[in-house]
């Protein structure tokens, strides 16, 4: 099978440069203006009529042998990689591993994990209370009493 698609491939690549070569050796549609008046570049490799015959018949048939070699890279391209699957694109498609929950500490770049609360004392001693804070006035001087 991957030798079918490797010479489809290959005519596929081999019309388009043909194409391109030829497409660009054809005349444009203003090219016999210059015949009309007496140009002497009308002639060509093949003939004054015979070039654009020959030149659009060729393209033509390699147009078609790039369609048709389009057309089997497509078909080769979706047909489903197990026999009893429908061939769609989603059903061959792994869906990602979910993403483990950040931690705050993993935010943090160096900073390590949060220590476990310390143990409460052995004496069952009472902690001493935090003094209160001064209280301020209106311009936020400490004020006394």
């Amino acid at each position: 099978m991957n030798a079918v698609l490797t010479i489809i491939l290959a005519v596929q690549l081999l019309t388009a440069i043909a194409m391109v070569v030829l497409i660009l050796l054809q005349q444009g549609k203003g090219a016999d203006m210059g015949a009309a008046f007496g140009s002497g570049a009308s002639g060509s490799l093949f003939g004054a009529s015979g070039s654009a015959n020959f030149l659009s018949r060729s393209t033509a048939v390699l147009a078609t042998l790039f369609l048709a070699a389009t057309l089997a890279l497509a078909y080769f391209g979706n047909r489903p990689a197990q026999p009893g699957s429908s061939g769609s694109v989603l059903e061959n498609h792994l869906p990602a591993p979910a993403p483990k929950p950040a931690t705050p500490a993993d935010q943090i770049p160096g900073a390590a994990a949060p220590a476990a609360p310390a143990a409460p004392a052995a004496d069952n001693s009472v902690p001493a209370p935090v003094p209160a804070a001064p209280a301020t006035g209106e311009n936020g001087q400490a004020t006394t009493k």
